[in-house]
Formats: structure tokens, sequence, C-alpha cells
């Protein structure tokens, strides 16, 4: 029996002004799974939780991501 497969979604566009590789991951993990606290985001990125801090005060400032209490997610 001939089976189909799905062709892979296409990856979200990355903004140019994201250079560092670990801030196009956070990027990209909030792109694909909505809003996430910093618990969330290290464990499955396997990030500490002071680089993911420093990245996500950076994206901040840039206004590519917001924090409502503990979670975070892209504007």
């Amino acid at each position: 029996m001939l089976e189909t497969q799905t062709a892979p979604a296409a990856a979200p566009a990355l903004p140019p002004e994201l250079q560092s590789p670990r801030a196009k991951l956070v990027y990209l993990y909030l792109t694909t799974n909505g809003d996430a606290t910093v618990s969330e985001m290290g464990e499955s990125l396997g990030m500490k939780k002071l680089s993911l801090y420093s990245i996500l005060k950076t994206l901040r400032k840039e206004d590519m991501v917001d924090c409502d209490g503990d979670t975070y997610a892209l504007n």
C-alpha cells in the first residue's frame, strides 16, 4: 500500500536582530509552544535559568517578548 507523508511545516522567520543562537532557540521555542515559564523553557531546552533570564531580558528590551507574572510570550 502506498503511504503519503505530509511535508514538515516551514520554520517561522526569525527577526534579523536576533544574532545569538540561544536567543534564536528561545524565540523559536516560544513561537512553537506559545507562552512558557522560565522553568518550562529550562527543562525543554536544557538551559540554565540564569542564561534564560539574560536572554529574555534582551528579548524584552527589543520588544519581542512580554512577561505576565512568571510567564513569557512573544509579542
